[in-house]
């Protein structure tokens, strides 16, 4: 069973990240279906596209747009799959919605984009606890590298166009390339910002 142009994938884990662990006992952070933000976008690679040739294969993990697992209710109040549903808990994923792949226990991304590393704010003037527009590449591409920047590297970024993911308990920024607009020297004092919820 293969796509033409179409991953074919599954929920890595359940559809919807609606508890998390607090110490031995189980907290509930979401009720409703509505919220995007408690969508699984976690996905296994069950099928890979006919029409095109990728590094994903079967079984690698996938990032994912967190529409693709979403449920909603349409205009009536009926409670719909999204509209990438194939069946038996089985979802269709274009090439525009897979943002990372899982193989061999590393995570790369995928296409033109990256993901940054929000660091934490040394400015005292300053109340926020996370440097604005500025963050450090965690999985950059080949169109980064052509040009001179490199995972680890200091960057500035355009604003509006980052989404934050959580990678491994990791917040990270995912954007496009050409959202990267300046590369920085590294002082030496740039920390990470990863903050406790994450």
């Amino acid at each position: 069973m293969n796509s033409l142009f179409d991953f074919i994938v599954e929920p890595y884990g359940d559809r919807y990240n609606n508890e998390i662990k607090v110490g031995d006992k189980s907290l509930i952070i979401n009720t409703k279906i509505e919220s995007y933000k408690s969508v699984n976008n976690i996905g296994k690679v069950i099928a890979t596209p006919l029409a095109y040739k990728t590094s994903i294969k079967t079984g690698d993990l996938v990032m994912i747009h967190h529409n693709v697992f979403r449920r909603f209710y349409d205009i009536r109040g009926n409670e719909k799959n999204s509209r990438a549903y194939f069946k038996n808990n089985l979802y269709f994923v274009q090439l525009d919605q897979i943002y990372l792949y899982k193989n061999k226990n590393k995570w790369q991304s995928f296409g033109d984009r990256c993901f940054i590393n929000p660091i934490k704010n040394n400015d005292n003037t300053n109340a926020s606890l996370e440097q604005s527009l500025i963050g450090i590449l965690k999985y950059g591409n080949s169109s980064l590298e052509a040009l001179g920047i490199h995972e680890g590297d200091l960057v500035g970024y355009k604003p509006f166009g980052e989404f934050d993911f959580l990678v491994d308990n990791q917040r990270l920024y995912c954007m496009k390339s050409n959202d990267i607009v300046i590369k920085y020297e590294r002082q030496g004092n740039e920390k990470e910002y990863n903050p406790s919820w994450a």
